[in-house]
């Protein structure tokens, strides 16, 4: 008797249209995080602000999209996933637009705390609907997201670059345009059969940081947040560069990023158990972030140092995603806001801390703030790798291989 040969495993990139209407708002969504970089130091001087008051445009944006995560469960699950997708939408359309119209930057850091409560409702449910409607399994979902993020990454200071030459007002203006794209495209197409809801109880996000190994996820991504908007909020200023360089050099760090989580995490992740791969990348981001320090009065070299930290911080993106996926058995929009909550904590202290820290001592020394934080993450890592054991027991997902590969071949 002849044996059947196995059908090929379905492509990451073979989706439905709902899964890329979704995975398009995604990146115009990310977009809006590293958007404004270019254009800090415009802002500051255009509104007469300090760049302590700058950074907390970082802060509201981070901070209210953080708080909002505990929630984002329990409304989803009572209006329904295209609903909460389209409320985020539209608010991030309405407080883009007031961002643009501001004329002080309390104002703004005002308006950005409504821009992140959209972005809060609209990023824990993109995860979920994406997880759900996309065909090869979560590991395929996982690698589109990211693959979005990192695009939505990249492309966003070289947008914020090209509009802040004009005008600081200009990316505000332009993520109006793309998310009002997005918000059309996700209510025509985003359909399918009459989702079956589950109201998620109000208290699920917080009982579900009682679980050990999400626990632990949730404060080390804290850490490592800091880290990460260290790098991304701070730079600009040290970096002295006008909107188009500043711009540049984010575009060429969201790229690394994008390399990264799409093509290189995956094949670590089926050599290695997840929990060596924090524990290895981890401390190099550390020592690029200390380098970093000691090279900040060198533009080049700090250049460099930002696009090998895209490159460290591609891989750390993609690793925890997956790792807080598997960690519970939770459901994944739960898990994704409890964990998601804790860790834009980090994001949302880190930015006016640098900022603080320049202003106190010299722009050496947030870098090294930034290092200690994301060492202290490996440490609640190792002290935490008994609790998080099973989720290096998961078997590996030839999906990312799949995607990696139908990705060189689209690029050549």
């Amino acid at each position: 008797m002849t044996a059947t040969p196995s059908a090929p495993a379905p492509s990451v990139w073979k989706q439905p249209a709902q899964v890329w209407a979704v995975a398009f708002a995604c990146v115009v969504a990310f977009m809006g995080i590293g958007l404004v970089d270019p254009i800090l130091p415009a802002i500051a001087e255009s509104l007469d602000a300090t760049p302590v008051e700058t950074e907390l445009l970082f802060t509201s944006y981070l901070l209210v999209t953080g708080l909002a995560m505990l929630v984002t469960s329990w409304i989803s699950s009572r209006i329904g996933a295209k609903a909460t997708l389209l409320v985020g939408l539209g608010l991030i359309v309405v407080f883009s637009l007031l961002c643009a119209v501001s004329g002080s930057v309390d104002a703004v850091i005002g308006f950005r705390a409504g821009w992140g409560l959209g972005n809060a409702l609209f990023i824990s449910t993109a995860l979920a609907t994406i997880v759900g409607a996309a065909s090869g399994g979560s590991a395929a979902a996982i690698v589109l997201y990211e693959a979005a993020l990192g695009l939505g990454i990249a492309v966003g200071p070289l947008l914020g670059g090209l509009l802040g030459e004009q005008s600081w007002r200009g990316p505000f203006f332009g993520v109006v345009a793309l998310m009002a794209v997005a918000f059309v495209a996700v209510l025509v197409l985003l359909r399918g059969p009459r989702e079956t809801r589950t109201p998620v109880p109000f208290s699920a996000p917080f009982t579900a940081l009682r679980r050990p190994a999400l626990a632990i996820l949730a404060v080390a991504a804290l850490f490592y947040n800091i880290g990460f908007f260290v790098l991304l909020a701070f730079s600009p200023f040290p970096l002295g560069f006008g909107a188009m360089g500043i711009g540049l050099t984010f575009f060429g760090w969201g790229v690394a990023l994008a390399i990264t989580s799409v093509w290189v995490a995956p094949v670590l992740m089926r050599r290695m158990p997840r929990t060596r791969i924090i524990l290895i990348v981890l401390p190099l981001l550390a020592v690029d972030l200390i380098v970093a320090g000691l090279v900040v009065a060198q533009p080049a070299a700090l250049v460099t140092c930002i696009i090998v930290g895209g490159l460290l911080l591609g891989i750390m993106n993609t690793v925890l995603t997956e790792a807080v996926m598997e960690a519970t058995d939770l459901p994944r929009s739960v898990a994704s806001s409890a964990y998601s909550a804790v860790r834009f904590l980090g994001g949302a202290m880190a930015p006016p801390i640098a900022a603080l820290l320049w202003h106190l001592f010299s722009a050496t020394v947030p870098y090294l703030f930034a290092a200690v934080a994301v060492l202290l993450a490996a440490l609640t890592v190792f002290l935490g790798r008994r609790a998080l054991a099973h989720i290096d027991d998961e078997p590996a997902d030839p999906v990312g291989e799949d995607a990696a590969a139908i990705l060189v071949g689209d690029a050549g």
